[in-house]
């Protein structure tokens, strides 16, 4: 069966719930009662009991309500609550898609990932553990963590290839990790490891590659943690200069690095030492003013 698919409305019309206002039990009730044929007696009377709560928050009604409709949804899949389902959560729920997008530097429209999200709600139902009162909102949170995960993923491959939703997670754990998590941490792991040793080794090479200096600089920095200051002072050079050698440096390693996962020549070569044949003098406002996209034979 295909999901119910909401009317075409506006963003204010959609961030209307039945429980917006002072008079939003009483809609909600309204609502409610015009899906009473598709809701079991069972069920009616427990939404029935959370309604005639009067110290209960509207925020608080609304997980109860929306938890005891995705159970009933769980069910017989009956188009009348999954609709009520979504006019309740819509609206905090497109507030956390836009909030995700946005952390994400993401033009995405947050409608379209929002109509995904019930999207998701509606094909995996059979996920939904109703065991605690806010159980909807919080794996509701969990499903649009992973569907704007999963748009963006599919954005970054050029909509070639997408992860399926299978694959993702869908009920927050219980801190408790099962012997198959465990597992696919473990070869997570292994796999770190092996990826890690693998970007060491090529550093080391193409650290080996730089000039003394160069190499002396970024060991004093980088390793004995020594201050920029302290490293000039060692190295008997001015501080500014010492920024570029370490700056040019790093770059070096960075690039080689990169094209060499590119498939192309690495290009690493080590900086000409100050008072070699091939450095070419510098006038006193370069000296002043080194410039991190200039000469490589910086001093």
């Amino acid at each position: 069966m295909d999901p119910p698919t909401p009317p075409m409305q506006t963003r204010d019309t959609l961030l209307a719930s039945p429980l917006a206002g002072a008079n939003g039990r009483e809609r909600l009730r309204v609502r409610l009662e015009g899906i009473r044929a598709e809701v079991p007696r069972v069920e009616r009377e427990r939404i029935e009991a959370l309604l005639a709560e009067p110290e209960r928050d509207l925020e608080s009604l609304r997980d109860a309500v929306s938890t005891r409709l995705m159970e009933v949804f769980k069910g017989a899949r009956p188009r009348g609550p999954f609709g009520l389902l979504y006019e309740l959560n819509a609206s905090h729920l497109l507030v956390q898609v836009t909030a995700r997008l946005r952390r994400y530097g993401s033009a995405a429209d947050p409608l379209d990932v929002l109509q995904e999200v019930f999207f998701n709600v509606h094909r995996y139902p059979h996920r939904f553990d109703s065991t605690r009162e806010d159980a909807f909102r919080v794996w509701s949170a969990t499903i649009v963590r992973n569907t704007v995960l999963k748009h963006l993923r599919s954005q970054r491959r050029g909509g070639r290839q997408e992860v399926p939703f299978e694959d993702l997670s869908d009920h927050p754990t219980d801190g408790q990790p099962s012997p198959m998590q465990d597992a696919i941490l473990a070869e997570d792991r292994e796999r770190c490891a092996e990826v890690y040793v693998t970007y060491l080794s090529l550093y080391m090479g193409f650290y080996r590659m730089l000039g003394a200096r160069e190499q002396r600089a970024l060991h004093l920095v980088e390793v004995e943690g020594r201050s920029y200051r302290d490293a000039a002072d060692e190295l008997e050079i001015r501080l500014e200069n010492l920024k570029m050698v370490i700056f040019r440096a790093r770059r070096k390693i960075h690039r080689a690095m990169r094209r060499t996962f590119e498939g192309l020549p690495h290009d690493c070569k080590p900086a000409r030492e100050p008072g070699s044949r091939s450095a070419r003098p510098r006038t006193a406002t370069a000296q002043n003013h080194p410039d991190p996209t200039g000469p490589e034979d910086a001093s």
